[in-house]
């Protein structure tokens, strides 16, 4: 009789028996490593491979929303992914297949990449000595660049069980299809002849065959493979042949400064339906039927600027002036410019005085401006994109100014003195400050003023940040000299200044008004700061003003009782503590900052839906025929939050999206986003707001005032709703 146990023991046998045989046959295995931005694994083309032939591996890559890795050839930026394999003995990987790309524009780069999901498939080949039955460890280190508004590099370690039988293989049923579907639709080697010739300043690259014959020529694009070649953001104009395309490029310096093409013109000559791999031959005769039937839709997506040369120049200077000097007229800037009134009024019936202070508000103002023009130059020379505003879409950077515009209205309302040195309240406040106080009121008021867009700065921003680094600093200059201008000029005039009353105790009352604006610009701030880093920050930030308040009311009795003649070190050691304390708590605020949500969804009709901005969905809302309209604000954009109370929040504009049918996007550049900023690039703009209304009939859309009413919106909407 066979025991229990023994019978126990045949019973395991039996069942790891078939685990192993299960295995055996089991199909190809890998896990998923996230990398931080980029979700990646190695994913083959069929479950099992057969030995002596060749399959295919593709890396996938999962980018996360707003980011992007990039092709073979980066363009003016950027690195395209790495691949180090580890394979079993006598199995070698091939080249890359690289899918077509996205064009990336930013600012006066053009970069060559992937969003969202992308297979990069790599054929393996497998060595007839494959054993069937065994499972091939197969690994790939990958280092890969992935960027939003800044690049960070990153690695994974992946790893890839393939079985290996002699069966006929089978797609595999994860990641198969799609990677046969990348296969299918990658570049295919061209078929049909091209050439490339340089001459009077441009390439013209000519491509004429069977597969070109009839193909759709409007925006159609050459990619080449060497970025020293070719101008990357320069549009492409395309013109339409009988039998093929007729590229015209800009070339690079490179080789403008050579002269002459000495190599093949290598690339992907890409339509909307399909891409070839070409290597047009240099300095050859153009193919016949390459052009003749007149000009298709340019390519390219370089930043608009229609004017150029001194006269561009000259216009944008004069809208930077104009916008300057109508900036002052923007809210934000208001409680900043009100302290300045009240200094020009202190000195109404001192000329020199005047004259001096209006000279030292124009220097704080330039200086302010000549900063933001380095920071942009700077910034663009690094491939970065910024706008105007830029500063404020920084937490570090509101948080700071939540503590300084409170320090400021603090001081107003007389809970301390600034500039009171021990030399003595009286004539250090009527003198000292005047000069120094000046210059920092012209500094502050562009800081502040930074959430404004005024009429005419759009266009002159929007020639400054796309053109050369001289033009950029020579019109930010014009914009700081238009926001001094008014008080210059008033400094400069005796006649008006007489007309001030002279100075007495209405001057006391009139500063410790003047506070209560700048107590609302600080809780303005201070909510600008929780929209980007959330409540816990907003807490942090919170206990630091707080902090700051105590500190100053202690240094504040430190002054009164030098001025009254006792000593008063405590109260000095007890506000330096304070404000390490609220210097701490700010950098703790600041350093807890969160991502933030994907949209300000506010703003619009309280009875519209909202959603996000993206060009994905822009596209998808203009393919079903709706009429769309695009709100690009922020929160610190107080002309943003104007428009929206003014324009957005009557029952009238309500009724006309409802009657239209109209879509409602919202770009939120609260924070720094680079496809909001590339999309205003697209628009010749630098900043928010900006709106645009596309109708139903495609086309360009119409960008309606930074100044909106509510019949504004209405009209653009019904205009954009009509057909024909």
């Amino acid at each position: 009789m066979v025991s229990r146990g023994f019978r126990a023991f045949v019973q395991t046998l039996a069942v790891l028996a078939a685990m192993t045989c299960g295995l055996m046959g089991a199909p190809a295995f890998a896990q998923a490593v996230n990398s931080g931005h980029v979700e990646m694994e190695l994913a083959p083309l069929t479950a099992t491979v057969q030995p002596g032939t060749t399959t295919y591996v593709a890396l996938r890559e999962k980018i996360a929303p707003r980011w992007h890795t990039y092709w073979k050839n980066a363009g003016d930026a950027g690195l395209p992914p790495t691949l180090t394999w580890t394979l079993p003995s006598g199995w070698k990987a091939g080249d890359t297949v690289w899918p077509r790309p996205q064009r990336l524009p930013q600012w006066q780069l053009m970069t060559y990449g992937y969003e969202g999901q992308v297979f990069l498939p790599v054929a393996i080949k497998v060595p007839a000595s494959a054993t069937n039955g065994d499972r091939a460890a197969i690994a790939a280190h990958v280092e890969i660049l992935v960027c939003k508004d800044v690049c960070i590099p990153e690695t994974a370690d992946l790893k890839l069980a393939l079985p290996v039988s002699t069966a006929i293989p089978e797609v595999s049923p994860q990641w198969g299809a799609d990677v046969a579907r990348a296969l299918a639709e990658a570049p295919k080697p061209a078929t049909f002849a091209a050439s490339a010739n340089y001459a009077k300043g441009v390439i013209t690259l000519a491509a004429a065959g069977a597969p070109l014959k009839g193909v759709d020529a409007n925006g159609a694009y050459f990619f080449p493979d060497d970025a020293s070649m070719v101008l990357l953001p320069a549009r492409q104009a395309v013109e339409r042949g009988p039998d093929g395309l007729t590229l015209t490029l800009k070339p690079s310096p490179v080789l403008a400064k050579a002269g002459a093409l000495s190599a093949p013109l290598t690339g992907l000559l890409a339509t909307k339906s399909s891409a070839w791999e070409i290597s047009a031959r240099p300095n050859a005769p153009p193919p016949p039927g390459a052009s003749g039937l007149g000009p298709a839709l340019a390519a390219g997506d370089a930043p608009k600027n229609a004017n150029s040369g001194i006269g561009g120049l000259l216009t944008a200077l004069g809208f930077a002036l104009l916008g300057g000097m109508v900036l002052n007229l923007m809210p934000c800037v208001f409680p900043v410019l009100s302290m300045k009134a009240a200094a020009l009024a202190a000195r109404a019936h001192a000329p020199e005085e005047a004259r001096r202070d209006g000279l030292f508000f124009l220097a704080g103002t330039l200086s302010a401006f000549l900063v933001l023009a380095v920071v942009v130059v700077a910034g663009k020379a690094a491939g970065q994109a910024l706008g105007w505003g830029f500063q404020l879409q920084s937490p570090k950077v509101t948080a700071a100014l939540t503590l300084l515009t409170l320090a400021i209205a603090l001081n107003l309302s007389g809970v301390f003195e600034a500039g009171l040195t021990l030399q003595g309240v009286g004539g250090d406040l009527q003198r000292k400050p005047g000069a120094a106080g000046a210059f920092f009121t012209g500094v502050l008021a562009v800081v502040v003023g930074a959430p404004c867009t005024a009429p005419f700065m759009a266009s002159a921003l929007g020639y400054a940040l796309t053109a050369g680094a001289v033009a950029t600093f020579v019109v930010f200059l014009a914009l700081g000299l238009g926001l001094a201008l008014p008080f210059v000029a008033l400094s400069f005039s005796p006649a008006l200044l007489r007309r001030l009353p002279k100075p007495g105790v209405w001057m006391d009352t009139l500063r410790k008004l003047l506070a209560f604006p700048m107590y609302a610009t600080a809780a303005f701030m201070a909510w600008v700061f929780a929209q980007q880093s959330g409540g816990p920050a907003l807490g942090l930030l919170m206990g630091a003003t707080v902090t700051l308040a105590l500190c100053l009311y202690l240094y504040g009795l430190h002054q009164q009782a030098y001025v009254e003649g006792r000593r008063s070190t405590a109260s000095l050691v007890a506000a330096g503590a304070a404000l390490i304390g609220a210097l701490a708590l700010a950098g703790f605020a600041a350093a807890s900052e969160t991502e933030p949500n994907a949209v300000v969804a506010e703003g619009g009709p309280s009875s519209v839906h909202a959603e996000p901005y993206s060009a994905e969905r822009l596209a998808a809302l203009r393919a079903q025929g709706k009429p769309v309209f695009v709100n690009f604000t922020a929160a610190w954009c107080v002309s943003c939050k104007v428009n929206e109370a003014v324009a957005f929040s009557s029952a009238d504009t309500a009724k006309a999206f409802a009657d239209t049918g109209a879509a409602y996007l919202v770009g939120d550049w609260t924070r720094r986003d680079a496809a909001i900023t590339q999309a205003l690039t697209a628009q010749g703009r630098t900043g928010v707001p900006l709106y645009l209304v596309y109708g139903v009939d495609g086309g360009e859309p119409k960008v309606l005032p930074q100044v909106l009413t509510s019949g504004a919106v209405v009209r653009a909407l019904k205009a954009a709703a009509r057909t024909g």
